[in-house]
């Protein structure tokens, strides 16, 4: 999208960042209310409504200076809470409302690839060609969401997953090392590391989509 302005780029990425999210925090939360939790749902937070769930940072700072400077776009939303005392079986359900989110992102990744046929099928550049950019970048930016967050890393979702399918005794220790959760992150976005660890499944991920709908 280099070839783009920086207003188009936005027209472009906002409805993609957005949904990306939004969804994504609303399918913890769902997720959790069918296995016991109502805590996301009393509070309003099961709601497409994106001010619900609007960071000013994570949904508006971060994915507006990554758009300024070139870099891929990704950010976050408010965490839907979720209190697992309430769930019905706590140390499994959560390893279920953990992948939520990012299962939620690879539906929307497949649903953005349809946009892309679509503008492919179509054939008429005014609609086919924001169809195609908006599409692709549905696609990359629900990737990246899901890949990151399935990094075994607190507080990230993969951390939760992990922390459910150990035995209490080493789970316990797993997430002493949430206070540095985010310093492990930003170290790999400092040194780089974080590209190939993204890339590598984020681009075969992408490719079976492209496949298996004929792109």
């Amino acid at each position: 999208m280099e070839e783009l302005t920086l207003i188009q780029k936005f027209a472009v990425l906002v409805l993609p960042v957005l949904f990306a999210i939004t969804v994504h925090e609303v399918a913890h939360g769902w997720v959790a209310k069918k296995l016991g939790d109502n805590t996301a749902f009393m509070l309003g937070r099961l709601t497409l409504n994106p001010i619900k769930h609007i960071d000013p940072i994570g949904t508006i700072l971060v994915p507006g200076l990554l758009l300024m400077v070139g870099g891929f776009i990704f950010g976050w939303a408010k965490p839907v809470p979720v209190d697992w005392k309430k769930l019905r079986n706590p140390k499994r359900d959560m390893i279920w409302v953990a992948l939520a989110g990012p299962g939620s992102n690879l539906l929307m990744a497949i649903g953005w690839a349809f946009v892309v046929k679509f503008g492919v099928v179509l054939d008429n550049s005014t609609i086919s060609i924001p169809l195609l950019y908006m599409g692709s970048a549905g696609i990359l930016i629900n990737l990246v969401l899901m890949v990151l967050n399935l990094l075994p890393i607190p507080p990230l979702d993969g951390s939760r997953v992990v922390a459910g399918l150990l035995p209490i005794s080493l789970s316990l220790k797993f997430s002493r090392i949430e206070p540095y959760g985010l310093m492990i992150l930003l170290a790999l976005f400092v040194t780089g590391l974080i590209s190939p660890i993204l890339g590598y499944p984020l681009e075969f991920i992408r490719s079976v989509i492209y496949a298996l709908i004929g792109l």
